[in-house]
């Protein structure tokens, strides 16, 4: 894809920093816009086609949300592990999962990034460092302090970027995660992406502490707030945390505060908010702000967009062609990938 080649040249020459101050290159907001555009885009589709019950099941999109991911990749190397929740449709194509291949898990075709046996919310990728796609609320942070774990004891120098939602903050798993991850300095940045409701109850309904980074403090795990609808503050508070867990400096808490456009899932009928509120947030769109940075400051001609954009439309009509194309997993798959012990003892027969 092409915003892969932006991302190398970013990440060769990306950055030059005078008296503190950071610089984004052209090349940086071409990566992000087009990135960004594929995740809003493959997802708008997928809207339709759910509507269309050509994908079933559980739905939850990324829409709104994807300055998250494109500050992300940009502050991060390749080999170093995503794990997420169930809205994984945008880190997943972010890492490198083709739209081909998530588009056909949704489809749940053979050809599918989980051989279309996962679905919507267990997209996984072993080659892209993308591992999950997880269900139960909150059971990725865990996980996500065991990938840091597994990458500390082979001796490399990788940071697992850990995400959940401000729903999963509310889960005990994330204490216990967070004081082993200080004890062992596992280097892992857990990022709570804060779209200001677990599916439709508000923050300020659920905790005393409505303020999620403040949850590190007991810990003494730095943690900062970040606005998560901007790419260049995602990249820099990100790319902070992962110099200092590659040096050893163990973990960091980042809420990021952003916002999903959609509902919770396609099911969501959205009672609990007014559309004031979404539109106040569509006028942060980060899309609309990369695509401004390009036309204005570095003077990018309208139809250099409008070529980004035919890209786009074609790599996600692909994908739905991909998908439609596709043959069912056979039905030898259905017990594949299932492992159970065979002297397991408690079970009553």
């Amino acid at each position: 894809m092409i915003f892969a080649v932006y991302l190398r040249i970013f990440q060769k020459k990306n950055l030059t920093s005078h008296m503190g101050s950071i610089k984004f290159t052209k090349e940086t907001y071409l990566y992000w816009y087009e990135m960004m555009l594929l995740l809003r885009k493959f997802e708008e589709k997928t809207g339709q086609l759910y509507g269309m019950q050509k994908i079933r099941g559980f739905c939850h999109l990324y829409i709104g949300q994807e300055a998250l991911a494109a500050g992300c990749m940009t502050a991060t190397r390749q080999e170093d592990p995503f794990i997420t929740a169930y809205r994984d449709h945008g880190l997943a194509l972010a890492k490198g999962i083709t739209a081909n291949a998530c588009m056909a898990e949704l489809f749940g075709k053979a050809t599918g990034c989980s051989k279309g046996k996962g679905g919507s919310m267990h997209f996984f990728g072993i080659k892209e460092y993308f591992f999950g796609g997880h269900g139960i609320v909150g059971a990725q942070i865990g996980t996500g302090a065991g990938l840091a774990f597994a990458e500390q004891y082979k001796g490399t120098d990788n940071v697992s970027l850990t995400f959940f939602g401000d729903g999963a903050a509310r889960q005990g798993i994330l204490h216990e995660t967070f004081n082993l991850a200080m004890i062992w300095k596992l280097p892992v940045i857990f990022i709570c992406e804060n779209n200001n409701y677990a599916m439709g109850t508000s923050v300020e309904r659920t905790s005393n502490v409505t303020d999620i980074y403040k949850l590190a403090d007991a810990y003494e795990m730095p943690a900062d707030v970040v606005d998560g609808m901007s790419p260049e503050a995602v990249h820099e508070a990100v790319a902070r945390a992962v110099k200092r867990a590659r040096e050893g400096g163990g973990p960091t808490l980042l809420e990021m505060k952003t916002y999903r456009y959609k509902g919770h899932s396609m099911s969501d009928p959205q009672k609990y908010r007014n559309k004031d509120e979404v539109e106040e947030y569509k006028d942060k769109d980060p899309i609309e702000h990369c695509k401004k940075k390009l036309l204005e400051e570095f003077e990018l001609a309208e139809k250099d967009i409008e070529v980004i954009n035919d890209r786009v439309k074609s790599i996600v009509d692909e994908s739905v062609r991909f998908a439609e194309e596709s043959p069912w997993p056979n039905d030898d798959e259905l017990l594949k990938d299932v492992y159970k012990q065979e002297d397991y003892p408690f079970i009553v027969d």
